[in-house]
């Protein structure tokens, strides 16, 4: 039976047809060169205090609808940036998630933290776009690769200089993130095909994960007593969004999440 997440992977397809038509993936590489290095997106989380931050910044999604009406993707960026935030995600799903790759690019060009697009990546086309509007790091889904994309695409930002998070739902996959040779790997604690949240996924798979790894928790974080869990399970990062994309004073809002 279809579910959401096949139904956004079609469309995701047809959406880098259309990019690759508009402008070839050669086209985009020849820009590549002369852009400033990459800020690290992994080295960030190291230095930050245990679980790092990472804010994201999401106006809508298919499980939610849309979250937050005053969506002011600069304003919010800077807000997260000052509270205290270690990196930033970027919805760039325009469909699902009503995100812009112009959002990315404006975001990346004002805050000195470093930033990630958060997207379906299926081609290397939408690596080389990330790197070109600044991104720091790329988004990869196991849940959404064969084992030969994987790497390929692992492999192809790791050449563009950008840090990469491969994020898994399913145990099975640990295995294969593991053989990319990773040392950023996400858990998701919402299913994607059923969007079930449950904080308690990442302690099941944080079993599987050797401790080199920065190992980030997604989803279902909303409380200073759940960054305390999730430390005392030596969970590197966490990456939250909805709960604090609904909240009015969101500076606030992050600081309560990270010192309660």
């Amino acid at each position: 039976m279809s579910t959401i997440l096949d139904e956004i992977i079609a469309r995701k397809q047809k959406e880098v047809l259309i990019a690759r038509k508009a402008r070839p993936l050669e086209q985009i590489e020849e820009t590549l060169p002369d852009l400033p290095e990459p800020r690290g997106f992994l080295q960030a989380l190291r230095r930050a205090h245990s679980p790092a931050l990472i804010a994201e910044i999401k106006k809508a999604s298919p499980s939610a609808g849309l979250i937050r009406e005053d969506f002011d993707p600069l304003r919010i960026a800077h807000e997260y940036e000052a509270a205290g935030a270690a990196c930033l995600s970027v919805l760039t799903d325009e469909h699902y998630f009503r995100g812009h790759l112009d959002y990315l690019r404006q975001i990346t060009g004002s805050v000195s933290i470093p930033v990630m697009r958060k997207e379906f990546i299926i081609d290397r086309h939408q690596i080389a776009e990330a790197r070109e509007a600044g991104a720091d790091c790329v988004l990869l889904i196991a849940e959404c690769l064969n084992d030969h994309q994987l790497n390929d695409l692992y492999q192809y930002a790791r050449q563009l200089q950008l840090d990469v998070l491969i994020e898994l739902y399913e145990p099975e996959n640990v295995p294969r993130v593991l053989a990319t040779g990773t040392e950023l790997l996400g858990v998701n604690n919402r299913n994607l095909r059923t969007f079930v949240t449950s904080l308690e996924h990442t302690f099941t798979i944080r079993k599987q994960i050797p401790d080199h790894i920065l190992f980030v928790s997604e989803s279902g974080i909303r409380t200073h007593d759940d960054l305390i869990r999730l430390r005392a399970h030596q969970v590197g990062g966490v990456l939250v969004g909805e709960s604090l994309m609904r909240q009015t004073d969101i500076g606030v809002a992050v600081k309560e999440l990270l010192h309660g």
